[in-house]
Formats: structure tokens, C-alpha cells, sequence
């Protein structure tokens, strides 16, 4: 039977984020350990998003934008821009540090901000693969297009589509637009799969959701709108055990994670080319 996921809001410097995972209802969604929705914000001129070089280990993150555009930075190189419908997929793998700011032409005037940012944990096997970064725009995405329903896959595999983007375990990540009254099918029924409502209305077996909701499905096999909607889909094979999270590091291993403390703050780990005068203290 599909439950609720009851979330919290949380301040990060003025800026208030949905936190959905990690949650103590339910840690883990196939890969996914960590789930914020930003926004939506409305940021006048001056003020925004300007998050400081900060360290990962252990994981891969996804961005991805309703609204707004986000400039990153990271260790390996990497400067540019995100828009909406585009992804950044970044692997930490045994460490990488990046930076979330906004452009002068962005923050010189009043600007919106709607994303999600996710944490998708790596396989033991894969934990201390070399850090790498991919950045995909979004007509380069799959699309499936059907009878008033419009999806794109983000990440992984789904409805005999694949995303370009490489990902280290069975997984899925869609974004859907539907008309009302259409049947929307939950994708690789066999995984775990997490529904959440940006916009309008669905029913789920009979039951109303509405617009914020987070629902976990269990044997439910499709959603049907009741109105416009939109909605972010994701889930993956269920994993058996749940890894460790301390500040952004992701490990099986607490020692990996003592190291990456000691690492941080002793400046061990890379620099950003372009952005390195300032530095996020550990917690």
C-alpha cells in the first residue's frame, strides 16, 4: 500500500530547502540516500545561491532545475551554467570538491530558483573510482511522448529508454508532465520507486495527492491525474544495507569517513581552479 513521506524544512543560509531524504521512514530509495528540494525562491537583486567549496567522497550527485540556473565549479576543471531541464552529474568517487554559485548577470536582479538535488550512494566495488563530472543538456535527454503524457528520463533506465549519463547501479529518475485524466505507468516495477508531486493533482488506488506530497509506492502499478500535473519519479533496486552519511561523505566504512574529515580540514583535498579563496569548515 503507497504511504506518505512526511518531510522537513531545513535553513541553509537563508535559503530554505524541502528535505526528503534521509528520512527516518525510509533511509534509502534504490540508490538514492539524499534528496533536498530547493525552492521554489525568490531572490531579489544581490542575494542568491552562493555555496562555498565544499568536499565528497563515496557518492555521484545530480542537479537538476525547475527554474533559475546555478553556476558550477569543481576540481577537475569544470565551469559552467545549468538551465532548467539540463543535468549535472558529478561522481566524487574518492573525493572531489565543488562549488554552487550563481552568475553577476543572475544575481544583479531579482531571479527564481526550483531544483533538486540528489545523492545516489556508490557500490562498496566503486566507492574510490576517480572522480568524474558530466554535463547533459536537456533536448540530449530521452523523451517518451504519449497520448497527452510527456517524460523525460534524467538518469538511468526506464520504458526501454537509457539515459546517456553513467550510473553504477540499477536505477531511474523521470520528470513527467501529464494531462488530466491520463494513466501514467510506474516504470521497472520490480525497484523501489518514490512519487512526488510538483504540481496539480493524482490519485494513487482511489486516494488524492496532491501538489508537495512524497509518496512511496509498494504494489501500486500506475498514477492517474486529476488535473495538470507534474511530477518527479525515482527509485532503484533496493540495496542491502545503508551506508554511512556524515556532512557530504558517503561510506560503508566509518574509518573512510574519519580520513575524509582529517582531509578536509587539513586542506588535503583538491582545489577548484578559479574558486579557491574561500573554504567550508567541517560542522
Amino acid at each position: 500500500m503507497a504511504y506518505l513521506l512526511n518531510t522537513r524544512e531545513k535553513d541553509l543560509d537563508g535559503f530554505t530547502v524541502r528535505r526528503i531524504l534521509p528520512n527516518t521512514a525510509k533511509r534509502m530509495i534504490g540508490p538514492f540516500v539524499f534528496i533536498d528540494h530547493m525552492g521554489p525562491a525568490d531572490f531579489t537583486a544581490g542575494e542568491g545561491i552562493d555555496v562555498r567549496p565544499h568536499p565528497h567522497i563515496g557518492l555521484s550527485t545530480i542537479t537538476y532545475l525547475m527554474e533559475g540556473s546555478l553556476l558550477h565549479r569543481d576540481s577537475l576543471g569544470n565551469n559552467l551554467e545549468i538551465q532548467p531541464g539540463d543535468v549535472n552529474w558529478m561522481t566524487a568517487g574518492k573525493g572531489i570538491v565543488h562549488s554552487e554559485r550563481e552568475t553577476i548577470e543572475v544575481k544583479s536582479g531579482q531571479h527564481k530558483l526550483n531544483g533538486m538535488q540528489c545523492w545516489m550512494a556508490l557500490p562498496k566495488n566503486m566507492a574510490e573510482v576517480s572522480p568524474s563530472f558530466t554535463h547533459i543538456k536537456r533536448a540530449s535527454l530521452p523523451h517518451h511522448m504519449f497520448d497527452g503524457v510527456l517524460i523525460r528520463l534524467i538518469a538511468g533506465e526506464a520504458l526501454g529508454l537509457t539515459s546517456p549519463i553513467k550510473t553504477y547501479s540499477p536505477m531511474f529518475y523521470l520528470d513527467i508532465l501529464a494531462k488530466p485524466e491520463k494513466e501514467i505507468s510506474r516504470p521497472n516495477p520490480d525497484q523501489e520507486c518514490m512519487v512526488y508531486v510538483l504540481d496539480g493533482s493524482v490519485t494513487i488506488e482511489g486516494t488524492p495527492y496532491e501538489a508537495g506530497d512524497v509518496i512511496i509506492l509498494e504494489d501500486e502499478q500506475c498514477i492517474n491525474s486529476t488535473s495538470h500535473c507534474r511530477l518527479l519519479m525515482l527509485g532503484g533496486e533496493e540495496w542491502p544495507a545503508v551506508p554511512l552519511i556524515e556532512w557530504n561523505f558517503v561510506s560503508f566504512d566509518r574509518e573512510r569517513i574519519e580520513k575524509a574529515k582529517d582531509d578536509w580540514r587539513e586542506q588535503r583535498f583538491p582545489k577548484i581552479p578559479g574558486d579557491d579563496n574561500e573554504f567550508t569548515p567541517l560542522p
